[in-house]
């Protein structure tokens, strides 16, 4: 998808979130901005905090009628993300900091480590932080139970 394309999404979930917070009487700002392969867009400011609900419950079902939103308009599925005042990006350090202790763990002999279930947002940010450290990670498990396992690197053997 083209930068371009990325921040008409961006546009039009903008608008979408400004006459939900209309429609709630909520005040908060918008924030579009293009992150690698997607749109991202924040509501920040105003009391907002509420909207992320427990476990970022409210925020995942808030991203998905964006995203549907987003579709309406374009006809393409969406692959936004949203974040409500930083929650996701403070989501994001925590869960790099528990990948980064279970990697130390694998390299000191574990054969591997099972983490607890996560959403998809979560698997995403501690698959993406197992690569960077050349480590390998799966998901196992379905619906809430799905979970990621980090194990070491596979050797490849010389033929």
């Amino acid at each position: 998808m083209s930068e371009a394309d990325l921040e008409r999404e961006g546009d039009i979930a903008a608008d979408f979130l400004e006459e939900l917070l209309d429609i709630a009487d909520l005040d908060g700002d918008i924030d579009i901005d293009v992150d690698g392969d997607r749109a991202a867009v924040e509501i920040i400011g105003g009391a907002v905090g509420h909207l992320v609900g427990r476990d970022g419950e409210v925020l995942d079902a808030l991203q998905e009628l964006t995203r549907l939103a987003v579709y309406r308009e374009t006809g393409e599925r969406s692959r936004l993300m949203l974040d409500v005042s930083g929650h996701r990006a403070q989501r994001r350090a925590e869960l790099v900091a528990i990948a980064e202790s279970v990697i130390a763990e694998v390299r000191e002999g574990a054969p591997s480590v099972a983490l607890e279930p996560m959403t998809p947002f979560e698997r995403k940010v501690v698959h993406d932080a197992v690569a960077e450290a050349g480590l390998n990670s799966s998901s196992d498990g379905t619906g809430a139970g799905r979970h990621v396992v980090i194990s070491a690197a596979l050797v490849a053997a010389d033929d």
